[in-house]
């Protein structure tokens, strides 16, 4: 029986921070191992031809209403960042830079400083902040997502997910079934119980 999700997501996307608080909450009572998967969303749209809500005024309104209700009724501290949207390809690429043992602490610091504290985190000194509490050495930590691995291996993650015919963010994957969004966490684990 697979016990395994592939959760694919952004640092600027809000349901990928909310679903990430979820994950945490299930972990912790479940059996259930979650692959995180970096992708740069701004990437994925391009590949999918997709004009991300962020950037129509009907739309943001209701993201942004949506976003609060859902973050409350799942007891998930939130605020709307006022600098939504920022370009995420630092944050992303950061991620896959810093070791496996900081992977964890630098995602909830950077989702929880942009989700919940409204940090401004396409300000480089907002950036080096955190990784100062992080005991991240900024200077390394600049030089290190700019060197061509890591941004071969963001763009390869991205182009995967398109290939996989993903577009947005959050997005699971179980038993190579497609489940979008925060609310259909709880569907894509259902589905490893399908399989005994």
């Amino acid at each position: 029986m697979s016990n395994h999700i592939d959760f694919y997501f952004d640092i600027v996307s809000p349901f990928s921070f909310i679903a990430h608080k979820k994950i945490q909450k299930i972990t912790q009572s479940k059996k259930i191992m979650f692959n995180y998967k970096p992708i740069f969303l701004g990437g994925l749209h391009k590949l999918a031809e997709i004009d991300a809500p962020a950037f129509n005024k009907y739309k943001i309104k209701i993201l942004q209403s949506d976003c609060e209700l859902v973050a409350k009724k799942n007891d998930i501290p939130f605020i709307w960042n006022s600098k939504f949207p920022i370009n995420s390809l630092y944050l992303m690429r950061g991620y896959l830079y810093v070791d496996d043992k900081h992977k964890n602490d630098y995602l909830n610091a950077f989702f929880d400083a942009y989700w919940k504290d409204n940090l401004d985190l396409s300000n480089e000194i907002e950036v080096n902040k955190i990784l100062k509490i992080l005991n991240i050495d900024s200077k390394k930590f600049f030089e290190g997502i700019n060197n061509q691995i890591v941004k071969d291996k963001l763009k390869e993650l991205t182009s995967n997910a398109f290939e996989k015919e993903l577009f947005g963010a959050p997005s699971f994957v179980a038993n190579n079934k497609i489940f979008w969004g925060q609310d259909r966490l709880e569907y894509a684990i259902e589905e490893l119980n399908l399989i005994k």
